[in-house]
């Protein structure tokens, strides 16, 4: 009995699969990070991108004679 409680105490092949585990959720954290950041980022310039666009497109608009 006392021999299979010290196998048991010296089995490390679960401790690499909690790492991995734990490693891997660690990176997702990260990237939701920077999607949420990089997102309300992009989001701005696309607005602006689109605004300007909009004004040109009303400046250079051909007259209708009426």
């Amino acid at each position: 009995m006392t021999n299979l409680i010290q196998r048991f105490w010296n089995d490390e092949e679960g401790a690499t699969a909690i790492e991995y585990g734990l490693i891997a959720g660690l990176i997702a954290v990260a990237i939701l990070t920077a999607v949420t950041t990089l997102g309300g980022n992009l989001t701005g310039i696309f607005t602006e991108i689109s605004d300007k666009l909009k004004g040109i497109k009303a400046a250079d608009a051909p007259v209708t004679p009426g």
